[in-house]
């Protein structure tokens, strides 16, 4: 029998490492795809090279390959004030967004054949405002939008689509807020579980929502931020 296949962008680090990691040691084929790849990423997760914003250069990995088990959309980036700048929301929302829809758009007949799973990453800002992060907030929030969408038009062709929205997670992308004392500090403050996550705790939720343990979950925004939306 063989392996399940998935795709994962933004694989090479962060939060898309550990979920390529985590499904690996699991069993699964992955390719993971960006633009960045950590020196010591697993060597049984196959790293192609491209611009997730471009279907055209990311799908040359799976040439051969018909079905499609998953497809995760981890790449994504955060300008901070940068983004009340029309080039760089611009810039964020095809990322974040365009790059991740227009993948699974392209994927589907893959995912189709395999009753394949999509999983995107959205985040806690897609519940809350942000004053430096306009476009990160409202790209966050269009993802768990056009996952439900993705959810109620593929549902009959056999393909599951959900979000996981991480709250505070020690990556590369947060340590300008984890340098921050002051900062750091308030944060702590409201989280419940009164620490920050690590990748690999929102891997196991992406790999939760990818299993047939999650065979009747579709259109869900599932927050994984130690309870810190709830406060």
């Amino acid at each position: 029998m063989t392996a399940p296949l998935v795709l994962i962008t933004g694989g090479g680090t962060g939060i898309g490492r550990a979920t390529a990691e985590r499904l690996s040691s699991e069993g699964w084929r992955v390719i993971a795809t960006g633009l960045e790849c950590d020196d010591d990423l697993l060597p049984a997760v196959h790293f192609h090279e491209a611009d997730v914003t471009d279907p055209d250069a990311v799908l040359p990995a799976l040439e051969g390959e018909a079905v499609l088990h998953g497809f995760v959309h981890c790449a994504g980036v955060l300008r901070h004030e940068r983004e009340w700048q029309i080039a760089d929301f611009d810039a964020v929302m095809k990322v974040n967004v365009h790059a991740g829809f227009g993948l699974a758009t392209a994927l589907l007949p893959r995912l189709e054949a395999a009753g394949g799973a999509v999983v995107m990453l959205a985040s806690m800002w897609a519940i809350f405002g942000s004053a430096g992060a306009p476009a990160y907030t409202a790209s966050k929030g269009a993802v768990a939008a056009v996952t439900r969408s993705m959810a109620v038009a593929w549902a009959a062709r056999g393909v599951r689509a959900n979000s996981v929205a991480p709250g505070w997670v020690e990556t590369r992308m947060s340590a300008r807020a984890r340098t921050d004392g002051e900062r750091v500090e308030r944060i702590n403050s409201r989280i419940p579980m009164g620490r920050w996550a690590q990748p690999s705790e929102i891997a196991s939720v992406i790999r939760f929502l990818l299993s047939p343990d999650a065979a009747y979950v579709t259109g869900a925004m599932v927050p994984v931020d130690g309870g810190y939306s709830v406060c």
